[in-house]
């Protein structure tokens, strides 16, 4: 598409359709327009409807044709109008105003950092979150659910069960309601000190997943990526990570063998912590599937080594990172999985609940589950490790159930001790207010 003559159609349909103007009024800048003129009059259009909430009429619009040039160029632009085809596809216009704007501000920020070079005025932090707030450009025309309207897809909807993809743990799919969702929409949290053994949890269900013959992505921020594959052939194989050397031929067939029968992907991929924002893992997952594979899950080992180009406190960047990340599993559709830290006033603390994250409570807002992973001294001794249920949208919280971890191959399983039940009075204001 020629986008300087797709100015004349963004034109006119900022003049004559209100709705259309509300929807690309914050995105639009002058210099988005090759056509000065054209720049001039939709400045004029926004400001009067700014004012008074309505499109001008030519005759509102003829005051602010101050000069003859300006009287001319407008009749020249009434004049184009009159031979467009005026029937427009509103879902394809939309699509193509979007593209439209996205590319012209890229363009235009490609010339303005060239123009600067020299000066360096423009520095890398200032370009990147210019380039961010060109990715935000949206222009959804879908109206969502109409309560009555829609009664029937809502009755669908109840009657048909959400597709899950099972953890492999029995306690940990009946309460997320079979599992974790198929098609995404969902953030999923596990939360503990440090060294408690949260990446052996997210290995394990990277590989509990691919077990199922799905595809799943581990971006791993903390530990190099051969050292978390190796700790995930240890579980998946039964052989213990110091055996490795003795007979690297077992393990090739043990892993060949594996693989045959589980049929899943696991692709694992090391960036250097706080080096990367959510915007550059989702420009790089959206390459991964580019290419042609397919991903069923995104695991992050760990979200809070994520790095946020804005946001001057830790609450600000936490909201950033926890947000974008949970928007990765809306583009992917597929769930996101991750891990947080708590802070040292919980470390060592029986079941530890959200004044854990108070420094990070953007994260206990925004993530759909969040799981506390806890372990007592006697704990350790039989072999065991605590999930508890801190924040569940899709079922009940305040659970504790006891897990079952070899440390020889760093594997988890469910215990056969029964679940423990925190009731509602004993949780802290901070968690109600998170569960809501």
């Amino acid at each position: 598409m020629d986008w300087t003559e797709y100015e004349t159609i963004v034109a006119y349909n900022a003049m004559t359709d209100a709705t259309y103007l509300t929807a690309i009024a914050d995105y639009v800048k002058p210099e988005y327009f090759e056509n000065q003129n054209i720049a001039k009059y939709f400045e004029i259009v926004r400001d009067f409807y700014d004012k008074r909430q309505k499109l001008p009429t030519i005759t509102e619009i003829k005051p602010y044709l101050t000069t003859d040039i300006l009287k001319n160029s407008f009749k020249k632009l009434i004049d184009s109008f009159k031979i467009l085809d005026k029937i427009f596809d509103q879902t394809e216009l939309y699509n193509n105003t979007e593209n439209f704007l996205k590319e012209r501000a890229t363009w235009c920020n490609i010339l303005e950092i060239a123009e600067n070079s020299d000066q360096k005025v423009k520095n890398p932090l200032e370009v990147l979150t210019a380039f961010e707030d060109i990715c935000k450009i949206c222009l959804d025309i879908d109206r969502g659910i109409e309560l009555y309207r829609d009664a029937d897809k809502i009755i669908d909807d109840i009657l048909n069960e959400d597709a899950c993809i099972s953890t492999k743990w029995e306690w940990l799919d009946f309460n997320l309601g079979g599992g974790l969702r198929e098609d995404g929409k969902a953030l999923y949290m596990f939360a503990g000190q440090a060294n408690i053994g949260k990446s052996i949890f997210l290995g394990n269900i990277a590989a509990n997943i691919a077990e199922q013959g799905k595809n799943v992505l581990v971006i791993t921020l903390e530990m190099s990526e051969m050292l978390y594959a190796k700790r995930i052939a240890s579980h998946v194989t039964k052989i213990p990570l110091k055996d490795f050397k003795e007979d690297p031929h077992n393990l090739r067939f043990a892993l060949s063998e594996e693989q045959k029968r589980t049929k899943g992907k696991i692709y694992i991929k090391e960036f250097p912590p706080s080096t990367i924002t959510p915007k550059q893992l989702t420009a790089f997952v959206k390459k991964l599937i580019d290419s042609g594979e397919t991903l069923d899950a995104v695991v992050i080992d760990y979200i809070g080594l994520l790095h946020s180009p804005v946001g001057t406190n830790s609450y600000e960047r936490g909201k950033y990172v926890c947000e974008q990340v949970r928007a990765m599993s809306y583009i992917f559709k597929c769930p996101l999985i991750s891990a947080i830290q708590l802070n040292r006033a919980v470390y060592g603390k029986d079941n530890p609940g959200m004044e854990g994250l108070a420094e990070s409570i953007a994260v206990a807002a925004t993530a759909d589950v969040i799981l506390s992973i806890f372990q007592s001294e006697e704990d350790m001794e039989l072999g065991l490790i605590k999930l508890g249920m801190m924040k569940n949208r899709f079922g009940p919280r305040g659970m504790v159930q006891a897990m079952r971890i070899e440390y020889n191959t760093l594997s988890i399983f469910q215990s056969d001790e029964e679940e423990e039940v925190l009731g509602d009075g004993d949780m802290s204001v901070l968690e109600r207010l998170a569960n809501q």
